[in-house]
C-alpha cells in the first residue's frame, strides 16, 4: 500500500498561482484535474464575490478555505473596530463560496507591545464567534514562522494557536497546520496530537536551504528539509482526512506558466506529501 495521499485532496491555495486571475486559476485546477481551490480574498475583489461563487460553482470545484481574515491588532480602538467588520465580511464571503474555514493570519504590534497584540488576537477572534456560527464558518489560527512576528502574525507556535482555540471552548475555532511555518518546532508533533480534531487546514510546501527570500521563499514539496509526510501522517492521526492545500510564495513559479505550475504540484504531491 502506498504512502501517498491521494491527489482526490489536492488543493491549489491560489497564491501559488498568483499570476493567474481566479477565472485562470479555476480554468487551470479544470484542466488538470484539481477538485479544490483556496480562494484569496484579494483575488475575489478583483472579479467581485458573485461573479466569482458562479465560475467556481460552474467549474464544479470546491472551495477549502478562504484566505484571509485576522490581522486584529492595531493601535486605535477605531481601527481595531475596522478589522473586526472586515473579519465579518470575510466570513459572509466564506459563507458564500460554501467553505467552512477562514483562515486566520493573526497579525503583528502595531508598537513594541507584544503581549497586547496577543490580548487583542484573543479579544477580537472571540467577537468573532457568534457570527462565525451564525454563517456556518469556522475560524482557523494559523500560527506563523517567528521571522514573521514583526509584521504578520504575534501567534507563532501551534501551542499558542492550540491554547487560543481552547481557551474560546468552542469548535467554530481550530487551528490550521501550515508546514513552512511550523515545521522547526520541538513541541510540533505533541501539539499536533493536541489539536486533533481542532485541525481546520493542512498546508505544504518547503523550506530551502538557503532560504531565498523571507516572503516569496517557500519552494516546491521535496525542494527543502522538511518532513512533509511525517507531517501528514500526523495530522491524518489526528483526525484531519480534508483537503491539503498546496501553498507557495515564490518569484519563480509565479514567473513560470500557470499549468507547469500544477503539473510539478501533483507530481511533488504524490511523491513527497
Amino acid at each position: 500500500m502506498s504512502d501517498a495521499p491521494s491527489l482526490k485532496q489536492i488543493s491549489l491555495n491560489q497564491i501559488t498561482t498568483e499570476q493567474w486571475t481566479l477565472e485562470e486559476a479555476v480554468q487551470g485546477c479544470v484542466r488538470q484535474e484539481i477538485s479544490w481551490i483556496s480562494v484569496w480574498r484579494h483575488k475575489l475583489q478583483e472579479v467581485g464575490l458573485t461573479k466569482s461563487k458562479k465560475l467556481i460553482n460552474d467549474a464544479g470545484l470546491r472551495v477549502s478555505s478562504l484566505c484571509r481574515g485576522g490581522m486584529f491588532p492595531a493601535a486605535t480602538a477605531a481601527e481595531r473596530r475596522e478589522r473586526i467588520e472586515d473579519n465579518k465580511k470575510a466570513i459572509e464571503e466564506a459563507a458564500e463560496l460554501n467553505t467552512d474555514v477562514l483562515v486566520l493570519v493573526c497579525g503583528p504590534a502595531p508598537d513594541r507591545n507584544i503581549e497586547s497584540a496577543r490580548k487583542w488576537v484573543e479579544e477580537g477572534i472571540e467577537e468573532l464567534i457568534p457570527y462565525a456560527a451564525q454563517h456556518g464558518v469556522k475560524l482557523g489560527i494559523e500560527p506563523l514562522h517567528p521571522m514573521y512576528a514583526a509584521d504578520r502574525s504575534v501567534i507563532s507556535t501551534l501551542g499558542q494557536a492550540n491554547t487560543i482555540s481552547e481557551n474560546m471552548k468552542t469548535d467554530q475555532v481550530g487551528v490550521v497546520v501550515d508546514v513552512f511555518h511550523v515545521w522547526w518546532d520541538p513541541e510540533l508533533y505533541k501539539e499536533i496530537s493536541r489539536a486533533g480534531q481542532n485541525i481546520l487546514g493542512f498546508h505544504v510546501s518547503d523550506w530551502a536551504v538557503p532560504l531565498p527570500d523571507i516572503f516569496k521563499g517557500r519552494s516546491m514539496m521535496g525542494d527543502g528539509v522538511i518532513e512533509i509526510r511525517k507531517m501528514r501522517k500526523a495530522v491524518e492521526s489526528a483526525g484531519y482526512h480534508g483537503p491539503i492545500e498546496v501553498e507557495i510564495i515564490n518569484q519563480a513559479i509565479w514567473n513560470q506558466p500557470g499549468d507547469e505550475t500544477l503539473n510539478q504540484m501533483k507530481k511533488s504531491f504524490i511523491e513527497h506529501v
